[in-house]
């Protein structure tokens, strides 16, 4: 029985070895590149300077400009709601729904309650108006395929990365993310740069908390 096993690996294996010889050879014995030491220069940033040639002065019809929103893509509608209203503490600014393309549109900020139109029509202009809102688009039906996800930007290949959160105090914040359950990425005392600190939503996006005095000392240091 046993060598009648072997006969028949022997059988499935042989064909193969040329092919898998090549591929052996191909990734093993390739010769390593040998780097021009006279082309390599050391790898650096950009001089204040050098930033500073590289922008334009903002053309004047742009001046009514604003930054109004930061879209992610959501899995559940229920779960991202709740974690940026009651964990982050934003507002539900507008829901805007699409049928026919079967998708939901929420947009949050950091608005008073009392400030938002109860008029539809005037709400949806004053939604667009306000600045650095956050859209979460829901595409009916995410939420019940357990194999749907979203990148998150930081995974291979990366891209997007974070969005911000300035709060009074980092420790104070995290104590109460930690509290209810919040995943960190980062934590206020981990790495290198002490006081600010990375938690994740629902979907997995970065956040970055961070205080306002705090980072004169974290953007001055030198971490090398």
């Amino acid at each position: 029985m046993f060598r009648a096993c072997i006969g028949r690996l022997n059988h499935v294996v042989r064909p193969l070895l040329p092919r898998l010889s090549a591929v052996a050879s191909s990734r093993i014995c390739r010769p390593v590149p040998q780097r021009n030491m006279a082309d390599s220069k050391e790898v650096k940033g950009l001089t204040d300077g050098e930033a500073r040639a590289a922008c334009g002065e903002p053309d004047v019809s742009t001046k009514d400009f604003i930054f109004q929103q930061t879209m992610f893509r959501i899995k559940d509608p229920k779960k991202s709601l709740d974690f940026y209203t009651r964990v982050l503490g934003m507002r539900l600014l507008k829901k805007l729904d699409f049928p026919s393309m079967q998708f939901s549109l929420f947009f949050l900020g950091f608005e008073k309650a009392e400030d938002i139109p109860s008029d539809p029509a005037q709400c949806t202009a004053w939604t667009f108006s306000r600045k650095a809102t956050l859209e979460l688009t829901h595409n009916w039906g995410t939420e019940n395929d357990p194999e749907q996800s979203y990148h998150n930007g930081n995974k291979a290949p990366q891209g997007f990365g974070h969005i911000g959160l300035a709060v009074p105090d980092v420790y104070k914040a995290c104590e109460r993310f930690e509290a209810l359950g919040v995943p960190f990425v980062k934590k206020p005392d981990a790495g290198k740069m002490k006081g600010l600190a990375f938690i994740q939503d629902p979907d997995g996006y970065w956040i970055e908390i961070l205080s306002p005095s705090p980072m004169v000392t974290i953007a001055a240091a030198d971490w090398s």
